[in-house]
């Protein structure tokens, strides 16, 4: 059985744009899985530790027959593969994987939940999850875009599509 699940990166080490590309290619080859839509990409400020280079960020949406935490342990090999190193909270990243949504499913266990529980809180993961799927709901909040109306002081700036 496949299930929808879309998926934020995040970068901003080591050509964050190059990152998020790679990133797109790798999920798509993961076991029983397939792209059904990404973002464009979108340059935000740091949230948390401020000092740090601007992050790139994206969503990813796939079709996978992975269940979530095999789906959270691929996208945590992905990001050691892209050289992610976690030395502190909110850290500078080469690259950062996050399962924003599964299906309709609610779950919180030890290092996953779902959905993402800042999601709501955060345009830069709003505005591209929006863009590929404008009807997105968040289980137990409602609609992402009512979400979204609450974010609008966040600076976000859409990229010029580069390859």
């Amino acid at each position: 059985m496949l299930h929808i699940a879309f998926i934020g990166l995040g970068s901003n080490l080591d050509d964050p744009c190059r990152q998020l590309h790679r990133a797109f290619a790798a999920l798509g080859q993961l076991p029983d899985t397939s792209m059904l839509a990404q973002s464009s990409l979108y340059r935000s400020a740091p949230l948390g530790y401020a000092d740090q280079p601007d992050f790139v960020n994206a969503v990813a949406k796939i079709a996978t027959a992975l269940a979530p935490r095999a789906l959270l342990q691929a996208l945590l090999e992905i990001e050691h593969m892209h050289g992610r190193e976690r030395t502190f909270l909110n850290a500078p990243r080469t690259l950062d994987l996050d399962i924003l949504l599964y299906d309709e499913v609610r779950l919180d266990e030890h290092g996953l939940t779902i959905p993402h529980p800042q999601m709501h809180r955060r345009a830069f993961v709003l505005r591209p999850l929006l863009e590929i799927s404008p009807d997105a709901n968040i289980p137990a909040l409602g609609e992402a875009r009512n979400a979204l109306l609450e974010c609008l002081d966040q600076s976000l700036e859409r990229l010029a599509d580069v390859a």
